[in-house]
């Protein structure tokens, strides 16, 4: 299993000390670094500025959403970011959901499986460059037909360093944990469980099968976030991952459509996330967090003493999971390049 950095996305401001933490995992050996992006910084720019400063560590979004930016402007913000970093991007992308596109880019949010492969068919063709763009789609047309009508197919002026650019995405049901094998060449997933390995292993499998004449299975990527939290104490451990799971459980999306909910759902706590989203919408925060039991953290997340998190990273790698990614402070990344590099 290799390691990932997670940088993510900004809280109220610019984080203090992630240049030192980011260069700290390339001397530790960490394989990857990522920024991500929800409703206030974006992922390119951070990744870029930070990562001007590295040598070998590759640099991922994780994610870039498909509602920030057309296709092919995703396209150009990757083959630049290819080349700035001599070939060590990775294009992380994914729908995220309703609540964010429709109250935040506001844009529609229909058929976010098909509009996901339609998006990743443009990238692909974009970074290839074999001649003037050219979709015909339900939800991207190139060039675009009606308008003024002056709209011409044209081709990328900059040569992409690699065609092949490696395409991640983010997908958590299983129909579009399948699109990601088929169509992409790594998937992120989120609030993964050991528990549901083989849940994820059909649906992998699924996607490998519609690309029959390909080996998509070989070489594809995991690369999944996970949450860390050392303490002595595990309950005390417990405690800093419970405000992250009320809040994704009970606040990032509704009642009727929370695909985070859906994850903990499948995995057998469809009760709990019913009382964490009730109180959580009722503006009970601390009472959400409480309604977490140990094994809903435990399922989801590395917590307790150091010895524990090595006794318990065992069923971690025996998972689809080729990269674990992890963020925290320097001592906390350099405990998990002990326990998982060695």
């Amino acid at each position: 299993m290799k390691l990932g950095l997670q940088l993510g996305y900004w809280s109220s401001g610019p984080p203090t000390g992630a240049l030192e933490l980011l260069l700290a995992a390339e001397d530790l050996g960490f394989d990857s670094a990522w920024t991500a992006e929800a409703y206030g910084s974006d992922a390119l720019t951070p990744l870029a500025w930070w990562g001007s400063q590295t040598k070998r560590i590759k640099l991922g979004t994780a994610i870039m959403q498909l509602s920030a930016r057309t296709p092919t402007a995703a396209a150009m913000a990757a083959l630049t970011m290819d080349h700035l970093s001599n070939g060590r991007f990775i294009m992380g992308i994914g729908a995220s959901g309703p609540q964010v596109v429709e109250g935040w880019y506001g844009q529609p949010y229909p058929k976010p499986l098909l509009r996901t492969r339609e998006y990743i068919e443009v990238v692909r063709s974009t970074l290839k460059r074999e001649g003037p763009l050219v979709h015909n789609g339900e939800f991207y047309n190139l060039p675009l037909q009606g308008g003024r009508n002056l709209g011409k197919a044209l081709k990328s002026t900059v040569h992409p360093l690699r065609k092949d650019l490696p395409i991640f995405m983010a997908a958590e049901g299983p129909k579009n944990v399948a699109l990601a094998a088929e169509v992409a060449d790594g998937w992120f997933p989120f609030w993964f469980s050991p528990s549901s390995d083989s849940f994820y292993r059909q649906a992998l499998s699924e996607g490998f099968s519609a690309q029959p004449l390909l080996d998509k299975a070989k070489g594809f990527e995991v690369a999944c976030p996970t949450m860390v939290a050392i303490d002595d104490d595990v309950e005390a451990a417990a405690d800093k991952i419970r405000p992250f799971i009320s809040l994704y459980v009970g606040g990032m999306g509704s009642k009727s459509a929370n695909f985070h909910a859906d994850v903990f759902v499948r995995m057998g706590y469809e009760e709990e996330c019913r009382k964490i989203q009730e109180a959580f919408l009722a503006g009970d925060k601390a009472g959400a967090n409480s309604l977490i039991p140990l094994r809903m953290v435990e399922d989801v997340a590395l917590v307790g003493p150091k010895e524990k998190i090595k006794d318990d990273l065992e069923r971690w790698n025996d998972t689809v999971i080729t990269t674990l990614i992890v963020g925290g402070d320097l001592q906390l990344i350099r405990t998990m390049a002990e326990l998982v590099l060695g």
